[in-house]
C-alpha cells in the first residue's frame, strides 16, 4: 500500500488526507474563492500546515449540471497554479482533477505527481496510455455519464458489483501498460442515487478485493445535505462522520475541502 509520486514513497497503511484546491468559478462548495496568487498560496500552506499529505487541484468543475470548460482554457486555469504551488512548496504531493491527457501531462510537467481522473479514462482515449508515459500514480474514479447529464436518472442492477466490474476491466487495462500506482474512487455524487451513494458507502470494504488503494470523496457532498435537510456549507460534520465509516470500511484517502477535521478523524482512527 505505497504509491510512487516523484520518487517519494508514500505509504497508504495508515490513511491519509487529500485538501481541495478549486481554482473554478463555480464549483459546488468553494467555487471561485481562490482567484489570486496569494489566496492560492494561503491555502495550499493553510492546507499543508494542517496536516494535508496531498494538494488536488482542479480547474474545470465536475459538479451536477456544470458548464463546459474548453481544454484551453482549463490549462490557463491549472498549469500556472500547479507551477506557482510547486515553486513555492517543492516537496508538496500535487495531484491534478483532470479527465484530459494534455492537461495530465503539461501539469506533471510543471510539478504535478499524481493525476485524478473523474472519468476513469472514458473521456480521453489517450489518458491511460498519456499515464503510463508519465509514470505517476493514476486515481481512476467512477462515473455515470458527464458532468451536465450524470443526475439524470443514474440506473444499475447492483450499483456494487457494476462498479466492481468496472474496476477490474479498467486495472487490468492500466497493468498491461505498466502504470504501477493505480487507487479507485467509487465517485459518490456521480451518477449515483442518494440510496447508490450511501449502499457504496457501507459496502466500500468489498473493493479491497481489488487490491489497490481506495480513496473516498464525501466531502459536503449532496448526499449527506440533502439527507439532512441543511447545505453544503453546514454540512462540516455529515463530512467527518461519513469519513469515519469511509475509513472504517477501508478508505485510504480522503479527499476533502477541511483538511484539521479529516486529520482529525484519521488521528482517532489510528488511535482505535
Amino acid at each position: 500500500m505505497t504509491i510512487n509520486c516523484n520518487g517519494n514513497l508514500i505509504d497508504l497503511s495508515t490513511p491519509k488526507v487529500m485538501g481541495v484546491l478549486n481554482i473554478t468559478p463555480d464549483s459546488f462548495y468553494d467555487g471561485g474563492s481562490y482567484k489570486s496568487a496569494k489566496q492560492i498560496l494561503q491555502q495550499t500552506e493553510k492546507m499543508l500546515r494542517e496536516g494535508a499529505t496531498f494538494i488536488d487541484v482542479g480547474g474545470y468543475s465536475s459538479r451536477p449540471g456544470a458548464s463546459f470548460v474548453s481544454e484551453e482554457q482549463e490549462l490557463q486555469r491549472v498549469v500556472p497554479v500547479v507551477k506557482l504551488i510547486a515553486d513555492e512548496f517543492s516537496n508538496t504531493v500535487l495531484s491534478v482533477d483532470t479527465f484530459r491527457s494534455k492537461v495530465a501531462s503539461e501539469t506533471v510537467g510543471v510539478g504535478a505527481s499524481i493525476i485524478n481522473d473523474i472519468s476513469g479514462g472514458n473521456m480521453d482515449e489517450n489518458m491511460f496510455s498519456t499515464v503510463s508515459h508519465l509514470k505517476v500514480p493514476y486515481i481512476l474514479m467512477h462515473m455515470k455519464g458527464t458532468p451536465q447529464n450524470m443526475q439524470i436518472n443514474p440506473t444499475y442492477t447492483n450499483v456494487v458489483t457494476e462498479l466492481i466490474s468496472f474496476f477490474s476491466t479498467q486495472i487490468e487495462k492500466l497493468s498491461k501498460l505498466q502504470v504501477a500506482d493505480v487507487i479507485i474512487d467509487v465517485g459518490f455524487g456521480f451518477g449515483k442515487t442518494i440510496p447508490h451513494n450511501f449502499e457504496l458507502l457501507r459496502k466500500l470494504h468489498l473493493f479491497k478485493n481489488l487490491e489497490v488503494p481506495i480513496l473516498a470523496g464525501l466531502s459536503r457532498k449532496s448526499m449527506l445535505y440533502k439527507t439532512l435537510d441543511i447545505t453544503a456549507a453546514e454540512a462540516l460534520n455529515a463530512t467527518s462522520v461519513a469519513n469515519t465509516v469511509a475509513v472504517l470500511n477501508g478508505a485510504n484517502i480522503l479527499r476533502v475541502h477541511d483538511v484539521k477535521e479529516a486529520v482529525e478523524v484519521v488521528t482517532l482512527y489510528n488511535q482505535l
